[in-house]
C-alpha cells in the first residue's frame, strides 16, 4: 500500500522542461478548441439540412403498405 502523505518522490520539473510542458498544453488547448468549433460547424449545417424534413401521412385501412 503506498503512503500518500509523505514528500514527494519525483521533483517538479524546473526550467525549461517547465516552459515545455506549458507550451505542450497550450498547444493541446488550440488543437481541442479548433476541432470543436469544426465539429459544432459541421454538425449545424447537417442540422439545417434536415431541418425541413418531408412528411409522409399514410393511412391504411387493413392492407399492407410498402414506403420506399
Amino acid at each position: 500500500m503506498s503512503d500518500r502523505t509523505g514528500p514527494r518522490r519525483t521533483p517538479r520539473p524546473k526550467g525549461i522542461r517547465r516552459i515545455e510542458r506549458w507550451l505542450v498544453g497550450l498547444a493541446m488547448a488550440v488543437v481541442a478548441f479548433t476541432l470543436e468549433r469544426l465539429v459544432m460547424r459541421s454538425v449545424k449545417k447537417s442540422g439545417d439540412a434536415k431541418a425541413q424534413p418531408s412528411s409522409t401521412t399514410v393511412t391504411s385501412k387493413g392492407g399492407e403498405v410498402d414506403l420506399e
